[in-house]
């Protein structure tokens, strides 16, 4: 795999909204969910703690306060994790990659490595991925690779309407990342030759290429422990 190392991966503004006008009614927003925090007791429940520091997070998003946001998700992204709330912990990924940190590239690959694994939404696997594919270089193959995963997962996970909807979505990502990457226009006959060039029609092979570069994304960052969860997910 190609340019998919972190280096390569440039984090930008992840909105490009003008949020100018929003910004009265999210400081009152935010002032009161601080107060329902304040007013949590010490030892209630961690995860409606959690919850609300994930609220609180999205909110200094949209006030584009970036490093308190993070503050407020990191620690709620670790309740999650250790109670098993993959959802939750995916949703929190992806607020904690929209910040801009240092490490958001490290919580896009825990994120999508947990989405990928466990049995949530289709669409929020599809989300996560879609930030890889915005991520990567146009003539890099890990665009190719996360594009193909959501693919494969839209299909795999959705059923009727949602699977007519989604799929049609990933069908979309797929022919933008070919455009991007050999120039291919949507041409569906071109774009399979395309896919079984790059090898992307092996969903063993690819989500092992994904694999590897998730490796590559996170370094030494991992904040689960991957062999752990392996050993406790069902056979089949």
């Amino acid at each position: 795999m190609k340019d998919s190392s972190p280096e390569n991966m440039v984090i930008g503004d992840k909105s490009g909204i003008d949020l100018s006008d929003s910004r009265p009614s999210l400081k009152a927003q935010l002032r009161v969910q601080q107060q329902q925090l304040a007013a949590l007791p010490a030892e209630g429940d961690p995860l409606v703690r959690a919850r609300l520091q994930l609220e609180i997070a999205e909110t200094l998003l949209g006030l584009q306060q970036h490093r308190e946001s993070w503050e407020q998700a990191r620690g709620a992204f670790d309740v999650f994790a250790a109670a098993e709330a993959w959802q939750e912990a995916i949703e929190t990924c992806d607020v904690l990659f929209r910040c801009d940190q240092p490490e958001s590239l490290a919580a896009l690959g825990n994120g999508v490595w947990l989405s990928i694994t466990y049995p949530v939404p289709a669409a929020l696997t599809v989300a996560m991925l879609q930030h890889i594919v915005d991520e990567t270089p146009d003539d890099s193959d890990g665009g190719a690779v996360a594009a193909m995963t959501a693919h494969y997962i839209a299909d795999l996970r959705t059923e009727g309407k949602e699977h007519v909807s989604l799929t049609f979505l990933t069908n979309q990502m797929v022919a933008g990342v070919a455009k991007r990457h050999r120039g291919i226009e949507n041409d569906p006959d071109m774009i399979k030759m395309w896919t079984e060039i790059l090898g992307l029609n092996d969903v063993s092979a690819l989500l092992s290429r994904l694999a590897e570069m998730l490796d590559v994304i996170v370094g030494e960052r991992w904040w689960i422990d991957r062999d752990a969860l392996r050993e406790r997910l069902p056979e089949n």
